[in-house]
């Protein structure tokens, strides 16, 4: 059988203190739900949304209250280029703030990922158009941690707040 597809690696540049959220949807809908779901769940949040339309005009729909986040989650989409993808650059806040608010809009299929890591998007290539195979987020673990690293994971997550 022929081979009638190509795969490619898109290197996602995120910006020094920046966290994105990387999924799939279904609707162009999706912008304005996930606006409203980013407001809301979140005060002081600065984002920017960009959502991969795969049919009728085909475009990259954008919104968001930051310029710059904005225009770092179009260029993420429009590097990776597959449909139906959206990516939400935040600042001033972190995933888990609203990844619950994410995956409960209605066209939400899929998270990818949520990281402020090294991103990288492996993608396929049809006659069709792109698909997510997966992403490599971050880098290789080098070890399993210690009593002493499990320590200073615990105090870590109550120094900013996540535990008591």
């Amino acid at each position: 059988m022929e081979n009638n597809y190509k795969t490619k690696v898109v290197k996602i540049d995120i910006p020094p203190d920046t966290n994105l959220i990387f999924g799939q949807s279904h609707f162009i809908k999706t912008v304005e739900d996930l606006y409203e779901a980013l407001i809301t769940g979140c005060p002081g949040l600065k984002f920017g949304v960009a959502f991969c339309e795969a049919s009728q005009k085909r475009l990259i729909r954008t919104d968001g209250n930051s310029e710059e986040m904005i225009e770092a989650a179009a260029t993420a989409a429009f590097d990776v280029a597959c449909g139906h993808t959206f990516f939400i650059y935040m600042r001033e806040g972190f995933p888990i703030n609203v990844l619950g608010r994410v995956k409960n809009v209605d066209e939400v299929c899929r998270i990818f990922c949520a990281t402020a890591n090294p991103l990288e998007v492996l993608v396929v290539e049809t006659r069709l158009g792109r698909g997510v195979l997966g992403v490599v987020d971050g880098e290789t673990p080098v070890g399993i941690e210690s009593d002493a690293d499990k320590q200073e994971r615990i105090e870590f997550l109550r120094k900013i707040g996540y535990k008591r």
